[in-house]
Protein backbone atom coordinates (compact mmCIF):
# COMPACT_ATOMS: atom_id res chain seq x y z
CA UNK A 1 0.00 0.00 0.00
CA UNK A 2 2.88 2.35 0.79
CA UNK A 3 4.37 2.01 -2.68
CA UNK A 4 0.95 2.88 -4.19
CA UNK A 5 0.89 6.15 -2.23
CA UNK A 6 4.46 6.94 -3.27
CA UNK A 7 3.67 6.04 -6.89
CA UNK A 8 0.63 8.30 -6.93
CA UNK A 9 2.34 11.37 -5.47
CA UNK A 10 5.54 10.88 -7.52
CA UNK A 11 3.55 10.61 -10.76
CA UNK A 12 1.15 13.39 -9.76
CA UNK A 13 4.11 15.69 -9.04
CA UNK A 14 5.83 14.80 -12.34
CA UNK A 15 2.62 15.46 -14.30
CA UNK A 16 1.99 18.69 -12.39
CA UNK A 17 5.49 20.03 -13.02
CA UNK A 18 5.40 19.08 -16.70
CA UNK A 19 2.16 21.05 -17.19
CA UNK A 20 3.08 24.18 -15.22
CA UNK A 21 5.08 26.09 -17.89
CA UNK A 22 2.74 28.20 -20.07
CA UNK A 23 2.07 26.31 -23.29
CA UNK A 24 -0.61 25.38 -25.81
CA UNK A 25 -2.75 23.31 -23.41
CA UNK A 26 -2.80 25.43 -20.27
CA UNK A 27 -2.97 28.72 -22.17
CA UNK A 28 -5.98 27.46 -24.10
CA UNK A 29 -7.57 26.32 -20.85
CA UNK A 30 -7.18 29.91 -19.64
CA UNK A 31 -8.50 31.31 -22.94
CA UNK A 32 -11.52 29.03 -22.89
CA UNK A 33 -12.29 30.11 -19.33
CA UNK A 34 -12.02 33.80 -20.20
CA UNK A 35 -14.06 33.66 -23.40
CA UNK A 36 -16.57 30.89 -22.71
CA UNK A 37 -16.76 30.74 -18.93
CA UNK A 38 -15.05 28.68 -16.24
CA UNK A 39 -17.31 25.66 -16.77
CA UNK A 40 -16.11 25.39 -20.37
CA UNK A 41 -12.55 25.78 -19.11
CA UNK A 42 -13.06 22.83 -16.78
CA UNK A 43 -14.65 20.74 -19.55
CA UNK A 44 -11.70 21.55 -21.83
CA UNK A 45 -9.29 20.57 -19.02
CA UNK A 46 -11.12 17.27 -18.54
CA UNK A 47 -10.70 16.54 -22.23
CA UNK A 48 -6.97 17.22 -22.04
CA UNK A 49 -6.56 15.12 -18.89
CA UNK A 50 -8.51 12.22 -20.41
CA UNK A 51 -6.14 12.09 -23.38
CA UNK A 52 -3.13 12.39 -21.07
CA UNK A 53 -4.39 9.32 -19.20
CA UNK A 54 -4.66 7.39 -22.48
CA UNK A 55 -1.13 8.44 -23.43
CA UNK A 56 0.17 7.50 -19.99
CA UNK A 57 -1.42 4.06 -20.36
CA UNK A 58 0.23 3.60 -23.77
CA UNK A 59 3.53 4.61 -22.17
CA UNK A 60 3.03 1.94 -19.49
CA UNK A 61 2.31 -0.71 -22.13
CA UNK A 62 5.51 0.21 -23.97
CA UNK A 63 7.56 0.06 -20.77
CA UNK A 64 5.85 -3.17 -19.71
CA UNK A 65 6.66 -4.85 -23.03
CA UNK A 66 10.29 -3.79 -22.87
CA UNK A 67 10.69 -4.75 -19.22
CA UNK A 68 9.27 -8.24 -19.72
CA UNK A 69 11.95 -8.89 -22.30
CA UNK A 70 15.15 -9.06 -20.19
CA UNK A 71 17.40 -8.44 -23.18
CA UNK A 72 15.98 -4.96 -23.59
CA UNK A 73 15.94 -3.77 -19.97
CA UNK A 74 19.18 -1.87 -20.59
CA UNK A 75 17.59 -0.41 -23.70
CA UNK A 76 14.66 0.78 -21.59
CA UNK A 77 17.01 2.64 -19.26
CA UNK A 78 18.89 4.12 -22.19
CA UNK A 79 15.62 5.32 -23.66
CA UNK A 80 14.81 6.95 -20.33
CA UNK A 81 18.29 8.51 -20.38
CA UNK A 82 17.71 10.04 -23.82
CA UNK A 83 14.23 11.25 -22.84
CA UNK A 84 15.45 13.00 -19.68
CA UNK A 85 18.46 14.49 -21.50
CA UNK A 86 16.17 15.86 -24.21
CA UNK A 87 13.75 17.40 -21.74
CA UNK A 88 16.57 18.86 -19.63
CA UNK A 89 17.89 20.70 -22.70
CA UNK A 90 14.40 21.53 -23.99
CA UNK A 91 13.24 23.18 -20.76
CA UNK A 92 16.56 25.01 -20.32
CA UNK A 93 16.46 26.44 -23.86
CA UNK A 94 12.80 27.36 -23.40
CA UNK A 95 13.65 29.21 -20.18
CA UNK A 96 16.39 31.15 -21.98
CA UNK A 97 13.99 32.57 -24.53
CA UNK A 98 13.00 36.08 -23.49
CA UNK A 99 9.57 36.05 -25.05
CA UNK A 100 6.22 36.67 -23.43
CA UNK A 101 3.83 33.78 -23.90
CA UNK A 102 0.68 34.62 -25.83
CA UNK A 103 -2.55 32.69 -25.94
CA UNK A 104 -2.97 31.11 -29.38
CA UNK A 105 -6.32 31.50 -31.08
CA UNK A 106 -8.45 28.37 -30.73
CA UNK A 107 -12.19 28.57 -31.29
CA UNK A 108 -13.95 26.66 -28.53
CA UNK A 109 -17.70 26.31 -27.99
CA UNK A 110 -19.56 24.70 -25.15
CA UNK A 111 -20.48 21.80 -27.40
CA UNK A 112 -16.95 20.82 -28.34
CA UNK A 113 -14.84 22.02 -25.40
CA UNK A 114 -14.12 18.45 -24.28
CA UNK A 115 -13.19 17.20 -27.74
CA UNK A 116 -11.03 20.24 -28.43
CA UNK A 117 -9.07 19.43 -25.27
CA UNK A 118 -8.71 15.81 -26.36
CA UNK A 119 -7.51 16.85 -29.82
CA UNK A 120 -4.94 19.38 -28.62
CA UNK A 121 -3.55 16.92 -26.05
CA UNK A 122 -3.31 14.21 -28.73
CA UNK A 123 -1.13 16.52 -30.83
CA UNK A 124 1.50 16.61 -28.08
CA UNK A 125 3.68 13.67 -29.14
CA UNK A 126 6.21 14.25 -26.33
CA UNK A 127 3.81 12.99 -23.66
CA UNK A 128 4.30 9.26 -24.35
CA UNK A 129 8.14 9.27 -24.25
CA UNK A 130 7.99 11.47 -21.12
CA UNK A 131 5.79 9.01 -19.25
CA UNK A 132 7.71 6.04 -20.63
CA UNK A 133 10.86 7.50 -19.12
CA UNK A 134 9.14 8.12 -15.80
CA UNK A 135 7.73 4.60 -15.84
CA UNK A 136 11.20 3.16 -16.32
CA UNK A 137 12.48 5.16 -13.36
CA UNK A 138 9.57 4.23 -11.09
CA UNK A 139 10.00 0.57 -12.03
CA UNK A 140 13.69 0.60 -11.18
CA UNK A 141 12.86 2.28 -7.88
CA UNK A 142 10.30 -0.43 -7.13
CA UNK A 143 7.34 1.96 -7.10
CA UNK A 144 5.44 0.31 -9.96
CA UNK A 145 5.04 -3.43 -10.51
CA UNK A 146 3.01 -3.49 -13.74
CA UNK A 147 0.02 -4.86 -11.85
CA UNK A 148 -3.50 -3.55 -12.48
CA UNK A 149 -3.62 -1.37 -9.35
CA UNK A 150 -0.17 0.08 -10.02
CA UNK A 151 -0.97 0.88 -13.65
CA UNK A 152 -4.31 2.41 -12.65
CA UNK A 153 -2.60 4.54 -10.00
CA UNK A 154 0.03 5.74 -12.49
CA UNK A 155 -2.55 6.64 -15.15
CA UNK A 156 -4.96 8.36 -12.74
CA UNK A 157 -2.12 10.31 -11.10
CA UNK A 158 -0.91 11.52 -14.51
CA UNK A 159 -4.40 12.73 -15.37
CA UNK A 160 -4.97 14.28 -11.94
CA UNK A 161 -1.65 16.13 -11.96
CA UNK A 162 -2.37 17.55 -15.39
CA UNK A 163 -5.93 18.54 -14.49
CA UNK A 164 -4.78 20.29 -11.30
CA UNK A 165 -2.55 22.68 -13.26
CA UNK A 166 -5.19 23.32 -15.93
CA UNK A 167 -7.73 24.01 -13.18
CA UNK A 168 -5.41 26.62 -11.68
CA UNK A 169 -4.94 28.23 -15.08
CA UNK A 170 -8.70 28.20 -15.62
CA UNK A 171 -9.45 30.06 -12.39
CA UNK A 172 -6.34 32.11 -11.61
CA UNK A 173 -4.65 32.99 -14.90
CA UNK A 174 -5.86 36.58 -14.69
CA UNK A 175 -3.70 36.98 -11.57
CA UNK A 176 -0.66 35.41 -13.26
CA UNK A 177 -0.97 37.03 -16.67
CA UNK A 178 1.24 40.05 -15.95
CA UNK A 179 3.94 37.73 -14.59
CA UNK A 180 3.72 35.08 -17.32
CA UNK A 181 7.24 35.53 -18.72
CA UNK A 182 9.00 35.34 -15.36
CA UNK A 183 6.71 32.52 -14.26
CA UNK A 184 7.50 30.59 -17.44
CA UNK A 185 11.25 31.04 -17.05
CA UNK A 186 11.36 29.97 -13.41
CA UNK A 187 9.19 26.89 -13.93
CA UNK A 188 11.21 25.83 -16.97
CA UNK A 189 14.49 26.15 -15.07
CA UNK A 190 13.05 24.01 -12.28
CA UNK A 191 11.90 21.38 -14.78
CA UNK A 192 15.30 21.39 -16.50
CA UNK A 193 16.99 20.79 -13.14
CA UNK A 194 14.51 18.00 -12.34
CA UNK A 195 15.20 16.27 -15.66
CA UNK A 196 18.95 16.60 -15.01
CA UNK A 197 18.55 14.90 -11.63
CA UNK A 198 16.54 12.07 -13.21
CA UNK A 199 19.21 11.76 -15.91
CA UNK A 200 21.97 11.38 -13.30
CA UNK A 201 19.94 8.79 -11.37
CA UNK A 202 19.36 6.85 -14.59
CA UNK A 203 23.08 6.93 -15.38
CA UNK A 204 23.82 5.52 -11.93
CA UNK A 205 21.23 2.77 -12.51
CA UNK A 206 22.86 1.84 -15.83
CA UNK A 207 26.43 1.66 -14.49
CA UNK A 208 25.57 -0.11 -11.23
CA UNK A 209 23.11 -2.72 -12.44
Amino acid sequence: MTHIIILFFATFSAAFMATVPPGLLNMNAAKTSVEKGKINGIIFSLGVSSMIMVQAYVAVLISKFLYRNPEVIDLLLKIALVVFAFFAVFFFVTAKRDKTQKIKQVNVSKKNSFYKGVLLAALNLLTIPYYSGLNAMWNEAGWIKFEAKDITTFVVAAGAGTFSVLYLYTFYFDKLETKTNRFSKNSNYILSALMLVLLVITLIRIFYR
